[in-house]
């Protein structure tokens, strides 16, 4: 390859500059020549995520001055956007990125480089137990993320099996592994599901398992979802929803299946039978009608402003039993607060964890549900120990010890739950405060209407709202 040199000079420049042009011979070459010069990487400081940060900038740069791209070395624990070496954490540890420069045809293509730094999360993702799939077969899958965060589901191996996003039911599409991811913010953890071949011959299908029942989305329905149900080998064809007493039913493919009720849903259980070519499963196991919901109440307290007394909690409503359950949630005593009200408020605040009372209101049309800080009703001098409007607001057994207790009540309308108060059922919302943080010498805070109790809460306080919500 012959070397052709030229000089240039310019002007105004006592130097001259020797131009080596590469000429390549006819014939003697398919392209142009490459000058395979080195180039390395380098990458900048490491990044230091916060815990639960989950995003994470490495920057790296090439000698060249070409674009450098990114990878993921450890793609279980995080991902990495190739150009903008923007990282994404799924699970706690350590996190290693790759830079790499391929060259062009001046520069040889770099050594690749490495960095590491850690994602640190406070929350994990912990499957139940994996369940046992056959060939057609439906079984729910179970994740529970540590940190309280909502987990949905997907399948990675969707020639397997498929997965409902929000209840993790897995239907089993073919043999082999099914793989189900669990998501929870940008943490991701997997189960992995052997698929085996069906019964042989094949039969009608099992009774269908972990039958449960909710309130619908709108009024008048209920949601039925099955659990699982094994096929019998031949594929489920459909699903038959019927209630006990008799008389309302319904049919489906797929899960959840919505019933529609004549009238009221209340009073009424169900259980579920499964199809397929073979026949009919006997029917599931009566399950009630349990839904849970969330309620915010708030009782105005003109002499602590900008802060109030608030109950925020929830239940679970049986509208086959009619009954209420399990109510509890956190009571703020407003004589604790600073400048700013809820929700940045620096309001102490107690946990209700006890739901002691439940008292059917024939006049109301609903239930009064109480929930208590302590184990115990004893909460207020006078009368049965606890009932609003009582003993001048003076706490338990004064003046001998005070037991500390405190207590929300709420109402709440079996029928219809989501409904707007009247203002005679926001009349009967209560509340007392017998806490250190709610105590004026021997008076606790308490909140009532006079038309509820015959007296207003002992700070003048009294509820002014509940909502409550399906969870």
């Amino acid at each position: 390859m012959p070397i052709k040199s030229s000089i240039f000079r310019i002007p105004g420049f006592g130097i001259a500059l020797t131009v080596l042009a590469v000429m390549s011979l006819a014939g003697c070459g398919d392209g142009p020549a490459i000058d395979a010069r080195p180039q390395s990487i380098s990458f900048g400081a490491a990044p230091v995520p916060d815990i639960d940060d989950t995003t994470a900038t490495v920057s790296a740069t090439a000698s060249s001055g070409l674009p450098v791209s990114y990878s993921s070395i450890t793609p279980t624990v995080c991902s990495v956007n190739s150009s903008t070496g923007v990282a994404t954490g799924k699970a706690s540890g350590t996190c290693t990125i790759a830079a790499n420069q391929s060259g062009n045809t001046q520069y040889a293509p770099a050594p690749q480089v490495s960095q590491n730094f850690i994602f640190r999360f406070s929350h994990t993702i912990t499957f139940d137990a994996a369940p046992i799939l056959s060939l057609y077969d439906m079984a729910t899958v179970s994740a529970t993320d540590s940190s309280g965060l909502s987990v949905s589901y997907s399948s990675t191996t969707p020639a397997a099996c498929s997965v409902n996003s929000g209840t993790g039911l897995v239907l089993a599409l073919s043999t082999g592994d099914c793989t189900i991811a669990a998501d929870a913010g940008a943490l991701q953890a997997t189960q992995t599901i052997t698929v085996s071949a069906p019964p042989s011959p094949k039969t009608a299908p099992g009774v269908p398992t972990g039958v449960t029942a909710s309130a619908g989305n709108t009024s008048n329905t209920v949601s039925v979802s099955i659990g699982a149900t094994t096929s019998g080998g031949s594929p489920i064809t459909g699903y038959t929803v019927v209630s006990n007493p008799a008389g309302i039913a319904a049919t489906g493919f797929s899960s959840p299946i919505t019933v529609t009720c004549p009238a009221a849903c209340t009073g009424y259980a169900f259980s579920v039978r499964a199809a397929n070519a073979i026949g009919n499963s006997a029917p599931s196991a009566l399950t009630d009608v349990i839904t849970n919901y969330k309620v915010f109440e708030t009782f105005y307290e003109p002499d602590t402003q900008p802060n109030n007394s608030i109950f925020i909690g929830s239940f679970k409503i049986d509208s086959t039993t009619n009954t209420v359950s399990n109510l509890h949630g956190i009571l703020s005593e407003a004589m604790t607060g600073g400048a700013n009200g809820y929700p940045n408020d620096t309001m102490t605040w107690l946990s209700l964890n006890n739901q002691l009372s439940a008292v059917y209101d024939p006049t109301l049309g609903g239930w009064l549900v109480t929930a208590f800080l302590l184990n115990s009703t004893n909460t207020l001098s006078g009368g049965d120990g606890w009932s609003p409007g009582t003993g001048s607001g003076l706490y338990y057994g004064f003046p001998g010890p005070n037991p500390g207790n405190a207590y929300a009540m709420i109402f709440v309308n079996t029928a219809n739950p989501v409904a707007a108060l009247t203002q005679a059922q926001i009349n009967k919302l209560a509340y007392a405060d017998c806490a250190p943080g709610g105590m004026m010498g021997g008076v606790c805070m308490t909140g009532t209407t006079e038309a509820g109790y015959g007296t207003v809460g002992t700070m003048s306080g009294y509820p002014v709202s509940q909502t409550i919500t399906k969870q």
